[in-house]
């Protein structure tokens, strides 16, 4: 079993940065890809981001340039560095690891 614990979402003007870290705990061995995903009220959930072990990230297409996605293996942890924000990217924010997924952290983006 694997656990997720996400943070750093918080309020921020158009424009504005967040750094959002997710740390992973319990069978970390087993984990190869991690990503973030965000759900928008009323709407699915979408992938922002995701990077598996020593391979290149994968963005969608909304958050190409603004983004970016590291890991750190030794902190067991996974990071979305979000610059440049817009109010489309409100949203809870939910970081993903081989099928199991955090509680998310709430991103809103204000005008």
């Amino acid at each position: 079993q694997v656990q997720l614990v996400e943070s750093g979402g918080n309020l921020v003007q158009a424009g504005g940065s967040l750094r959002l870290s997710c740390l992973a705990s319990g069978s970390i061995f087993s984990i190869n890809d991690m990503g973030w995903y965000r759900q928008a009220p009323g709407k699915q959930r979408d992938l922002v981001a995701t990077i598996p072990t020593g391979g290149s990230a994968n963005y969608a297409d909304s958050v190409k340039g603004r983004f970016t996605i590291s890991r750190d293996i030794a902190k067991n942890t996974v990071y979305l560095q979000m610059n440049n924000l817009k109010v489309e990217d409100t949203a809870v924010y939910y970081c993903y690891a081989e099928g199991h997924w955090g509680l998310g952290t709430l991103v809103t983006v204000s005008s």
